[in-house]
């Protein structure tokens, strides 16, 4: 026990910081395992931030702040050159999990390569025949030699809306080619990755035109640049969407086409088909060319979970090491250790485990409806059906998933820089950049409100399919199963069965409350359209408390099949935090759904402080299990060693040293506003001429 005079914040905090770890009342390495999916998982990742750490390509000490766009696109470009070296030596899923490593040193970098390798690729695999496929992406742009894909789907004058988009590809017969067009300024295709610099070519989403008849929006691959050269190709205009919030590394630029030729055969045609007498097939698929979005979605759950974890680990390392205020006179008490702190940071700990069990279930759900899709027959007609099934579901989880998961990592960066204090504003820790170059996630790749909305119209259709008698299946099978106990009162909430029963209940009646008001308002004589449009915040409503479901149960169910007899018992405090937190974050809808009453949401609070207490004492475990080396922290006050203010400080210096004290425009700002006349000065001056 160190003595009240040993004590001060110069030699402290190493001190305290190993006295936390040891303090541990589980092996770290063990929930490490867990996170990972297993041993071979950890050491697999080990190995690959190990080989980060050595490249100097990777060095980052002074990347806390580059604002500069063309030091940001170069540095990022020769980092995705050298990830490159990797894709032929490396199996599959050792270079998507060096991938993902990527977007923890740069986001930039991993942005502008992930729109080529998983955007570009996934939308040729998604919408392409496999002929396509191997065409394009197997010979042509995975070694990236001569070779740079991107995405053309937004326009300057729609997102979302995709059935909106106005480029037109007009098949010409006698030529047998697609005339790619952009017919107005708001067509322009808008926020393009790659496109500014890179990008040989991209796959465009456009209006099929065949015979003046529209049929719909379709994908085709257009060339944008000499593959010798890097000049544009004839009736292609490109530029600069310049400055952004974050992710400069990225080059976002905007497209024209005028009157651009393609072959027809450049038009991707798994799902629709045109031959050259203009016929056009379109199978019960169609919808599915939309696929290559939900790879994204997909990789932003994963993204959410590695992003969180790094910021966490941060703040609640500083915490147990920084002291403030004093109870009494005496030392100054521990951020950790005050109740406000713990319940601002914990439970987003506890969330984001529970981020990375979704994220895992999710993946493998793609993974499963991917390997469907690819393999399936689309003339097959009982097949076709169950794949759709299974696809929608996909489509409506996934949206859940990605909305929910990117607020939170959002949310979880932008507190624990505020927890932080002052330091937290500081480049040299981290959060500033790390906020701008995140906070796009929750607007690309589908707006995450519209993606809730979207969701949570497929709750309704879900449960008016239960009504009508047709079976469902997924996550939304609750929706299906006999109602469960409507009051919380006498059931003990730390049975996981409980819990999740709780939660089932609660969203199966929100659920179903929406369903009734969709009906009388079609039964007032509302289109389809309509009436979903008035229960827009029902719908958000639905989607929110179903997504916090799934992540509550997926929580409890992995612990159940992965968990051991060490690890069982941490997990559990964790998942239980959660589903308490989560319980009195929607308090408003558990008394509303009448689950709850105020005396028990009393109750439920309570004993969310009591796990606070428990979990608190091990802090220091759970954030070592999250496995983030100080190379990818990046960050002086995150130190494993604890050793925070030296390393502060010597980063600062080093990063500004000492240079004369007078700034370069001293002469010609400064000294003259310094030194100017007083006014009556100026007036004696005037009466002496």
């Amino acid at each position: 026990m160190l003595s009240q005079q040993s004590l001060n914040t110069f030699t402290e905090p190493p001190v305290e910081m190993a006295r936390e770890r040891n303090q541990t009342s589980f092996n770290p390495r063990l929930l490490t395992y867990f996170l990972d999916g297993g041993e071979k998982n950890t050491l697999l990742m080990d190995r690959l931030m190990q080989e980060y750490e050595r490249d100097p390509v990777f060095r980052n000490e002074g990347d806390y702040d580059i604002t500069d766009v063309a030091q940001s696109r170069e540095l990022a470009f020769k980092r995705i050159a050298k990830l490159i070296e990797y894709v032929h030596t490396d199996d599959e899923e050792t270079y998507l999990y060096r991938c993902m490593l990527l977007g923890q040193i740069d986001m930039g970098a991993f942005a502008r390569y992930a729109i080529h390798h998983g955007v570009w690729g996934g939308a040729i695999r998604g919408a392409g025949t496999p002929e396509q496929y191997e065409f394009w992406v197997k010979k042509g742009s995975l070694s990236v030699k001569k070779f740079y894909g991107s995405f053309s789907m937004t326009e300057l004058g729609h997102g979302s809306n995709l059935v909106g988009l106005e480029t037109t590809a007009t098949l010409d017969k006698n030529a047998d080619e697609f005339v790619i067009n952009t017919p107005n300024v708001a067509a322009t295709k808008w926020w393009i990755g790659g496109a500014a610099d890179t990008a040989t070519h991209t796959a465009v989403f456009a209006r099929l035109i065949v015979d003046g008849e529209d049929h719909g929006v379709k994908t085709f691959v257009v060339q944008l640049r000499d593959v010798e050269t890097h000049n544009l190709m004839p009736g292609i205009a490109i530029g600069d969407c310049g400055k952004k919030m974050g992710r400069q590394g990225t080059d976002n630029g905007w497209i024209q086409f005028t009157h651009v030729r393609i072959p027809r055969q450049n038009m991707l045609m798994r799902y629709c088909h045109v031959d050259s007498d203009g016929n056009v097939t379109e199978p019960m698929m169609a919808q599915m060319a939309y696929g290559a979005l939900l790879a994204g979605r997909v990789g932003m759950a994963m993204d959410s979970y590695f992003t969180s974890r790094k910021f966490l680990t941060i703040a609640l390392r500083y915490a147990t090491i920084r002291r403030a205020f004093a109870a009494g006179g005496g030392q100054e008490t521990k951020l950790i250790d005050y109740p406000y702190h713990q319940r601002r940071l914990l439970p987003l700990m506890a969330q984001t485990y529970a981020i990375k069990c979704t994220a895992d279930k999710v993946r493998d759900q793609f993974v499963k409806v991917t390997d469907m899709l690819l393999n399936l027959d689309v003339s097959d007609q009982e097949a076709v059906p169950k794949a759709i099934a299974e696809a929608k579901e996909l489509f409506s989880v996934s949206a859940g998933v990605k909305a929910t998961t990117t607020w939170a990592c959002a949310h979880t960066i932008d507190q624990c820089r505020q927890a932080c204090g002052g330091h937290g504003y500081s480049a040299y820790n981290g959060f500033g950049r790390a906020y701008s170059d995140w906070v796009i996630q929750c607007t690309w790749e589908g707006d995450n409100n519209i993606l809730c909305l979207s969701a949570g119209r497929a709750l309704v259709q879900s449960n008016r399919a239960v009504r009508a008698g047709k079976p469902i299946g997924g996550p939304t099978a609750y929706l299906a199963a006999p109602a469960g106990s409507p009051k919380l009162a006498g059931r003990n909430l730390y049975d996981p069965k409980v819990m999740i029963g709780a939660w089932e209940t609660v969203s199966r009646a929100l659920i179903n409350r929406t369903t009734d008001e969709f009906e009388v308002l079609a039964k007032k004589g509302l289109s389809t359209a309509q009436a979903y449009e008035e229960l827009s915040q029902q719908r958000f409503l639905c989607t929110r408390i179903h997504t916090r479901l799934y992540m509550v149960k997926n929580f409890y169910e992995r612990i159940a099949e992965e968990g051991t007899e060490f690890t069982k018992e941490p997990l559990t405090r964790l998942a239980n935090l959660y589903a308490f937190w989560s319980v009195e974050e929607e308090a408003g809808i558990f008394l509303r759904e009448g689950y709850i009453t105020p005396q028990e949401l009393k109750y439920i609070s309570a004993e969310i402080r009591k796990q606070l207490l428990e979990v608190r004492k091990d802090v220091i475990g759970y954030t070592d299990a999250f496995n983030v080396p100080d190379f990818f922290l990046n960050s002086a006050i995150g130190r494993a060693d604890g050793d925070v203010y030296k390393n502060y400080f010597k980063v600062v210096n080093t990063q500004n040293p000492p240079q004369d004290p007078r700034p370069p425009y001293y002469e010609s700002v400064i000294r003259p506003f310094l030194f100017r006349k007083d006014e009556d000065e100026e007036i004696c001056s005037l009466e002496d001429e």
